[in-house]
């Protein structure tokens, strides 16, 4: 049975989601130089591509370790057995360094959108003279 579910809560829940597997990498991978989480939902499973600079560190040897983490995440979530894959994606730099690149579609090595070049500052206009002093009230004449 299919449960109907509305857009806005939809939307929440996967915020919730992806904000919870984010605080969780970051604990568990922060010395692997944790750089961010890309979750993918696809028909027959939910794909977790985990985004770090030290891949092998988090694949250990023989993949035990990305193993690991998607047993711990299946069972924290909630998913059935086989219906996530964690994978790990190289990131060649971290945080905002990638504003400074250059443009990259692939989103790999620099900002997905091309950033303006050419920044201007425009400064106000003067209305020009001298401002008004301002007026005093008058007082009202009591007859």
């Amino acid at each position: 049975m299919v449960v109907q579910i509305s857009k806005k809560k939809k939307s929440v829940a996967d915020g919730l989601f992806k904000a919870e597997l984010n605080k969780f990498l970051t604990q568990e991978l922060a010395e692997d130089v944790y750089s961010g989480v890309k979750v993918q939902v696809i028909p027959t499973r939910t794909e977790i591509i985990i985004l770090a600079t030290r891949t092998q560190n988090v694949l250990r040897e023989k993949g035990y370790r990305i193993w690991e983490l998607t047993v711990v995440v299946q069972k924290r979530i909630s998913f059935p057995e086989g219906s996530i894959e964690l994978y790990a994606e190289k990131v060649a730099t971290r945080g905002l360094l990638k504003i400074v690149l250059s443009w990259d579609p692939s989103d790999k090595t620099g900002p997905k959108k091309p950033l303006p070049d050419h920044v201007s500052i425009v400064e106000p206009k003067d209305k020009g003279g001298k401002p008004e002093p301002p007026t005093m009230p008058q007082p009202v004449p009591t007859a």
